[in-house]
């Protein structure tokens, strides 16, 4: 099996892609022991970046780039604990409490937990999990993946193999082209007529007859002819291109039983009997180009997901089901967040009412933070002189990223993929002496990426977004403490919206990296001895850095297990030198500083995107667009409600009234909108100057004064907490 790089939309981390481990070379170390499978042999490696990208956002790295890179990237965690009892929403907030205890502002249902031997128990069930078929006796099932377990691995592998022996029973002018392993499961590209759901069950039942038969899978070695002699003869010509790409020889075929075989490196179950038919399912149909080139054949894609039992496929199907629950697209519309207008076009965001005031609050919190960490807020233009990308090297290496350049008084202008050019020039606007050091500034700055229509995504793929953007001005010595600044930034920022759990990677110098050696391992020791004491438990990708620098990834771990890549923090000895930034020395000659590249966040449209995904929509009190909707029983109770109204926006909190429903119906509302609190008034309350105050969390609070209403909402957001 070739794997190719397509075309095709990323999907969400849960469902995204990995490329197959026996065409990729393995080269990630890690600072502790690993319980990784050993590395299987590969045949091709397949690998592409092509952009120069300091800050690949919004989706930095896994889906900023119209083509997916596939490289030997950092596994997940070697397994996934599925817990059947925190699905509900449930609260242990009683009555009386002002300020309960939290995680994060995360309410404990939804916290991460940890098994014993430190995997990821994603909270992906429901209440229905025992009756769902979960043995456990805590109702936790542990889904291994393709790096703990090479049994499952081998399973769907030889289920591509099946799929396609399927597909070309039933569909004989079918022509296969490549069927790796991912994530959960399995694919196969097929040259063929579209495909429906109702054909998916056809060849999910000739799948079930092949895996009956308990076919052996028989390796064969051949030469480099007898391989294209044997393709030729079966008029196969996707596997000709294939066969052309493999350098390495013998050529290595794999049979099933005597009917069907296809090029490929393996490793494969014994027989078909292997696989257990019910732990197998097809998933969905989508299309793919052919080398991910819309000049060539658009293709069959048919997704599976296969396991080791019915019990793990069972679990995988509700975290899938929980997964699409908390889609943000979905969320987004219901909540009335934001949308994307096909008037305006793809991938350009409106943000509405109550979704900007989320955005309000993030952009509130990440400037307040910055400037007490001494970081000078800057606002750049959206356009600039295509000259200027000449000058970065954007036009050069990441012109098929950007929009077409615009014509005005006979110069050409760009709009700006990156501010990175921008705040240089606000360096280089005066000479800066070596006791200026180090010089921070940062920006929420709105850029514009081209993207393919088909490749978008929801907030996760736009074709304009705004980077919480930040550069860094250092001098060598510096770097260290400057790094660790930066990683005590981030920490801080993300415990505010309940991220807690990180996968950070550190990238060293590439085979082609400009910048000297020693600078190279001195930033790079640098960022070392950052993380080490930050006491962070890190892997290193050895020459996974741009060329421009090494690098410090941090994948943010939500609600469900996921892995988000937000933050990133990037050395640069490409920019300073193309600019010519200098500084004046102790000496009196001019020096080249060092250039820190560094997001926390990403981009606030991705960020907002995972929040949205984390919480399910059900945001803590502290970000809730609003936090309290106020509901009388009558409208004789309406000039009593603007009063409380009136009262608690003077106390700057979010509400809002609602009425002309029965009291039942505006309550099933709110739940529905998930109003954090709701403020209920009837006769008794307005005669009372009272409120009866439901919490979405924490159930009945009972009758209260408005002054104590108040006190406790601003209580539960200073604190970062549920009523």
């Amino acid at each position: 099996m070739m794997r190719d790089l397509l075309n095709c939309p990323q999907p969400p981390p849960q469902l995204r892609a990995t490329p197959p481990k026996s065409y990729r070379t393995p080269r990630k170390a890690t600072n502790k022991p690993s319980s990784m499978v050993a590395s299987l042999p590969h045949r091709m490696a397949s690998s592409l970046y092509s952009s120069l990208n300091p800050l690949l956002t919004p989706s930095l790295r896994l889906l900023s780039n119209p083509l997916p890179v596939f490289s030997s990237s950092i596994p997940r965690s070697t397994e996934t604990v599925i817990n059947f009892s925190s699905f509900s929403r449930t609260s242990s907030s009683k009555s009386g409490e002002i300020c309960g205890t939290k995680r994060n502002g995360v309410p404990l249902s939804w916290a991460l937990a940890t098994d014993s031997s430190g995997s990821t128990a994603a909270a992906v069930s429901t209440e229905e999990g025992k009756k769902d078929g979960v043995s456990s006796s805590e109702g936790r099932v542990v889904l291994p993946t393709n790096e703990s377990s090479e049994i499952l691995l081998r399973i769907r592998h030889t289920c591509a193999h099946v799929m396609a022996m399927a597909v070309q029973r039933l569909y004989p002018d079918a022509k296969v082209t490549i069927g790796p392993w991912i994530e959960n499961g399995f694919y196969y590209d097929f040259d063929m007529e579209p495909l429906t759901d109702k054909d998916l069950k056809k060849i999910k039942k000739e799948m079930d007859c092949i895996i009956g038969q308990n076919l052996p899978l028989i390796r064969e070695e051949v030469s480099r002819d007898e391989a294209q002699r044997r393709i030729l003869a079966v008029n196969e010509p996707y596997k000709i291109e294939i066969l052309e790409s493999i350098k390495e020889e013998p050529i290595t075929i794999y049979h099933i039983g005597n009917e069907w075989w296809d090029l490929c490196a393996g490793p494969h179950v014994e027989s078909t009997g292997n696989i257990r038919r019910k732990a197998v399912q097809l998933e969905s149909v989508a299309g793919a180009y052919w080398r991910g080139d819309t000049n060539k054949p658009m293709l069959q894609r048919i997704y599976g997901t296969a396991w080791e039992d019915e019990e793990q496929l069972k679990a995988y199907l509700h975290f899938k089901e929980e997964a699409k629950r908390r889609d943000h697209r979905r969320i987004g519309q219901d909540l009335d967040l934001f949308s994307i207008q096909d008037e305006a076009g793809g991938g350009l965001v409106f943000w509405h009412p109550k979704g900007a005031v989320v955005r309000h609050i993030i952009e509130d919190a990440w400037k307040k933070i910055h400037i007490q960490r001494g970081y000078d807020l800057l606002y750049t233009p959206h356009v600039a002189k295509a000259d200027l990308w000449k000058i970065s090297g954007h036009l050069d290496f990441y012109k098929e990223n950007m929009f077409d350049q615009m014509e005005i008084e006979e110069e050409l202008y760009q709009l700006r993929p990156m501010n990175c050019p921008y705040h240089i020039l606000v360096y280089k606007r005066k000479l800066h002496s070596y006791r200026d050091f180090p010089i921070r500034v940062a920006e929420l700055g709105t850029v514009y990426r081209y993207e393919l229509s088909g490749s978008l995504h929801g907030l996760f793929r736009v074709r304009g977004f705004t980077q919480d953007d930040a550069h860094i001005f250092c001098l060598e010595h510096q770097i260290k403490d400057e790094i660790r600044g930066v990683l005590d930034l981030t920490e801080e920022i993300l415990l505010q919206f309940g991220f807690d759990k990180y996968e950070v990677n550190l990238s060293t110098r590439p085979d082609k990296a400009v910048g000297n050696d020693d600078i190279w391992v001195k930033a790079t020791s640098a960022l070392k001895d950052a993380l080490n004491d930050k006491r962070w438990s890190y892997q290193i990708d050895e020459g996974g850095g741009a060329f421009y620098g090494p690098k410090i990834d941090l994948k943010i771990e939500d609600a469900l297990g996921r892995k988000w890549q937000c933050s990133t923090i990037q050395v640069d000895f490409n920019l300073p030198q193309r600019f010519d930034i200098t500084y004046v020395d102790s000496d009196q000659e001019k020096k080249q500083p060092l250039m820190i590249h560094r997001a926390v966040l990403g981009s606030l449209e991705r960020f907002f995107g995972v929040l949205i995904e984390h919480y399910a929509g059900d945001f803590p009190l502290w970000l809730s667009p609003t936090q309290a909707r106020i509901l009388p029983v009558t409208d004789a109770q309406l000039e009593y409600c603007n009063e409380i109204w009136r009262r608690l926006k003077a106390n700057g909190l979010r509400t809002e009234i609602c009425s002309g429903e029965r009291l039942p119906k505006l309550i099933r509302n709110a739940e529905k909108q998930k109003i954090p609190l709701m403020a209920v008034v009837g006769p008794k309350e307005a005669e009372t100057q009272t409120v009866t105050v439901r919490s979405r969390h924490g159930g009945e609070l009972g009758t209260m004064p408005i002054d104590e209403f108040i006190t406790r909402i601003k209580c539960a957001v200073e604190s970062r907490t549920f009523l």
